[in-house]
């Protein structure tokens, strides 16, 4: 078993507190994802899980095994890093090659290792080539490569797709998607951007402040946040937030700061009378055919496939994705219903879902 077990784990430099007691559990071949904004905790935990920093409080094992005091060559973890580490001295096969041939294997058995892990990433024809020959998406391979012929417990990415270019990302995506899926094993990947934890774990782990907001698959946090900071980084573009008082029992209205009462198509458990934060995905919105809320145009987007329109509601800036082309121009007044059967509700207090 190589799954991996993060129990109550602190991180502090001196009266900092980084790390606040962080619970995961990753079963053995699982894709997990470490997601959150810059300065959340997600890189600092899975230089903890290296063994690149020291632990303050709790315990990381791995296979069972725990590894808090072991040094990173003892944990049987490969790291792939944003930056690549390559050795600009040696071939794309030497640098491969390099672990295997420091831990004393034989030459016969780091060419075959190679030469797999090679054939997986396509790199064959560039095993005579050294890094500064590579592009940013050939580097990035060579580094899973290297990581690969040490056939690890535990894989861990340190952000491997930040260098990239947006089209090159998305390939790369698919790329590392499809090398877990053949080679089944435990991976431990952080990234700030929520599209790569979208399409590509089995399990998200959100971090605020040095803090698990939440755990699940990526449809789990989509389609069910657990409090507001959650429903707001997860989804692109990101969720609208509306504030005001619920009432109207069987038939909701949301009554907001300039007394506008809009029509729900549902209302929340319990939270009739209560000051709330009606959430809505941006693809959720529509026309309303009487009433509704009125909202004016600042922006639109086409994209081909669809149209984002940035709009002013009280105040706020709401984003509405459109998947038919929209006739619409800045400054335009339009009435939009939010009785979509997908509207959110939180607290207004704890900001936590109701």
């Amino acid at each position: 078993m190589s799954g991996l077990a993060i129990r109550n784990v602190r991180k502090s430099y001196g009266a900092v507190d980084i790390i606040h007691g962080v619970d995961v559990d990753i079963a053995d071949g699982e894709f997990v994802i470490l997601v959150g904004p810059s300065g959340c905790g997600k890189s600092t935990l899975l230089r903890m899980i290296a063994g690149l920093e020291e632990i303050t409080g709790g315990e990381i094992s791995i296979g069972g095994r725990v590894v808090n005091n072991l040094q990173p060559k003892d944990r049987d973890i490969a790291m792939v890093f944003q930056n690549y580490a390559l050795y600009p001295q040696m071939t794309v096969a030497q640098n491969m090659g390099f672990a295997l041939e420091l831990a004393g294997a034989k030459k016969a058995e780091i060419d075959r290792k190679v030469g797999e892990a090679a054939r997986i990433l396509g790199l064959q024809p560039l095993l005579g080539r050294k890094p500064a020959q590579l592009s940013g998406g050939q580097r990035q391979r060579v580094a899973m490569g290297r990581a690969i012929v040490r056939d690890p417990k535990v894989f861990l990415f340190d952000e491997p797709l930040s260098n990239l270019d947006a089209k090159l990302r998305v390939k790369m995506r698919a790329e590392i998607k499809a090398l877990h899926q053949r080679l089944k094993t435990t991976i431990v990947y952080v990234t700030h951007d929520q599209i790569e934890a979208m399409t590509m774990a089995d399990k998200i782990v959100v971090l605020q402040g040095g803090k698990v907001e939440q755990i699940g698959t990526p449809l789990e946090l989509y389609d069910r946040p657990r409090n507001v900071f959650v429903a707001g980084f997860m989804g692109s573009p990101a969720m609208n937030f509306l504030e005001g008082k619920l009432t109207g029992g069987d038939k909701p209205r949301l009554t907001l700061a300039s007394g506008q009462q809009v029509e729900l198509s549902q209302g929340a458990t319990n939270a009739d009378g209560r000051d709330v934060i009606v959430g809505i995905r941006p693809e959720d919105l529509a026309f309303a055919q009487d009433g509704g809320v009125p909202a004016t145009v600042s922006v639109v987007e086409p994209t081909g496939s669809e149209t984002h329109i940035a709009l002013e509601v009280e105040g706020k800036e709401i984003t509405w994705v459109m998947r038919e082309r929209a006739d619409l121009t800045p400054g335009q007044v339009v009435r939009l219903s939010l009785r979509s059967p997908n509207v959110h509700f939180f607290d207004k207090a704890t900001q936590q879902r109701i």
